[in-house]
């Protein structure tokens, strides 16, 4: 008779424990499919290694699940679903079945009725047998969707577990600036972050530690949307809330796969930067470093005598974008590029370090293994439609077409001599104007006789050396 001390139990029976030993000698792979549910003729079973049968079997019906305990991995959980239409028995005994159709583990449970519907109460039951084995990893579980009932805990442990394996996440109130203590109530970005808030930890000194966490006044949790490898996965993407520098922003993993949380260097990059014009934000740098990765996007300002290192490109990705600029009175503010990098300006080398002009300023790009500026005040130098030769005989082409050339010539003293000018450079088209002073003022004039694409020629009435200076326009 069932009382306070009867004891309910499972074993594997003698067919089951033969087959264990084949499974874990990887000779078999087992597949249990099947429980059936018994009233042992109104008696109190006791589980018998030799059993091959129930005592009086009442239902049997494919597995709605086997899956190891979660915490003890030696005892499997075998589960089925008795529908509110079926039932008018007792439950005494529960035996599992494999696909060999051999009764393989056999337990007593307590009493239970199972009415149905036609007696008017029913309802849907959930039997569960637990057993110990030495090892399950040879042991499979083959369901028939079309006839297995699923528990509503399964249901809403199997959506809670593809929800939190998406690669969109839960948005979180804040991220995070800089590195910091993963614990306690704080402010975070300008907000006081409140316990049980969701968090983006990006910036931590060890990347490994960054990713999604919940607010605590003891230490920090991840978010169970993220506290295991599987749903941390590249491309991760979260969205932030509220925050000084980070509200309404996306960030994105851009870690490459494999990762292994806890192990893994996680880096955040967001991705709204540069979009529609919008800049990640702005700093300036006080002194000579090496700019860093979640600094791309931005709008940095070297103060005078910082020498800036741009990052090295294989450790950013194509198209890693940064908004350079000096400051309005410096003429010291220097950028250059790591080992084996080049700069180039307008697809032309640049030496390096490079030095600003005062205000100056330039976006430069990571294309394969070269920055490349463009756009901004610093790629006029080198600009074709600025080009120029600030040297005597010189020139400067505008981006209009003009281009002015000047220079100087002395003459030798004979009077009306002409005396040829040669351009630095022939105009491609035509030279339109042609002018010739003297250094000094003595009597006579200085005549243009003739002008070409290549060179001038001029006349002087003086009877004495003197220096001419020249100037033409032409395009």
């Amino acid at each position: 008779m069932i009382d306070a001390n009867s004891k309910f139990y499972a074993i594997l029976t003698a067919a089951g424990e033969a087959k264990q030993v084949k499974a874990d000698a990887g000779l078999l792979t087992w597949k249990i499919t099947h429980m059936a549910v018994g009233d042992a003729n109104g008696l109190d079973p006791l589980p018998d290694r030799m059993q091959k049968v129930l005592i009086n079997e009442r239902r049997r019906a494919p597995l709605n699940s086997l899956a190891p305990d979660p915490a003890n991995p030696a005892i499997l959980v075998a589960e089925q679903v008795i529908p509110a239409d079926e039932g008018g028995f007792w439950v005494r005994e529960l035996g599992l079945f494999d696909a060999d159709g051999d009764l393989v583990a056999i337990a007593n449970c307590a009493p239970s009725f199972k009415p149905k519907l036609s007696q008017g109460s029913g309802r849907t039951q959930t039997l569960r047998m637990n057993f110990v084995v030495s090892s399950a990893s040879n042991i499979v579980l083959t369901i028939d969707p079309a006839v297995v009932l699923a528990t509503r805990k399964y249901v809403d442990d199997s959506v809670a577990n593809a929800v939190n394996r998406l690669d969109t996440k839960q948005s979180v109130l804040v991220a995070t600036t800089g590195p910091m203590v993963l614990a306690g109530v704080q402010v975070i970005d300008g907000l006081a972050a409140p316990a049980g808030s969701r968090v983006l930890v990006k910036n931590q000194d060890q990347p490994k530690d960054n990713g999604l966490y919940l607010v605590s006044a003891d230490s920090w949790v991840r978010t169970v949307d993220a506290d295991t490898s599987d749903k941390v996965t590249p491309a991760l993407l979260v969205s932030v809330e509220r925050g000084t520098v980070n509200a309404d922003t996306q960030w994105q993993l851009v870690t490459d796969a494999p990762i292994v949380l806890g192990t893994t260097a996680l880096s955040f990059r967001n991705i709204l930067a540069g979009l529609m014009g919008n800049f990640a934000g702005s700093r300036t740098v006080a002194q000579s470093r090496a700019l860093t990765v979640d600094e791309r996007g931005m709008r940095i300002e070297l103060a005078a005598g910082v020498v800036a290192t741009l990052p090295l490109t294989t450790s950013v990705p194509e198209g890693t974008a940064y908004l350079l600029s000096a400051g309005p009175t410096s003429t010291t503010s220097k950028l250059t590029t790591a080992n084996g990098d080049q700069f180039a300006m307008n697809n032309l080398a640049v030496p390096t370090p490079y030095t600003f002009s005062p205000g100056g300023d330039v976006i430069v790009v990571r294309e394969g293994s070269v920055w490349r500026g463009h756009c901004g005040s610093e790629t006029l130098k080198t600009s074709k439609l600025f080009s120029a030769s600030m040297t005597t005989p010189g020139y400067q082409f505008l981006p209009s077409g003009l281009i002015e050339q000047w220079g100087e010539i002395t003459t030798t003293g004979a009077v009306n001599e002409p005396i040829t000018v040669t351009f630095p450079l022939a105009f491609p088209v035509a030279c339109f104007h042609f002018i010739a002073t003297a250094s000094s003022s003595p009597t006579g004039y200085v005549g243009g006789e003739a002008r070409g694409k290549e060179r001038a020629v001029v006349t002087s009435s003086a009877t004495v050396p003197q220096v001419l200076y020249w100037r033409a326009l032409g395009k």
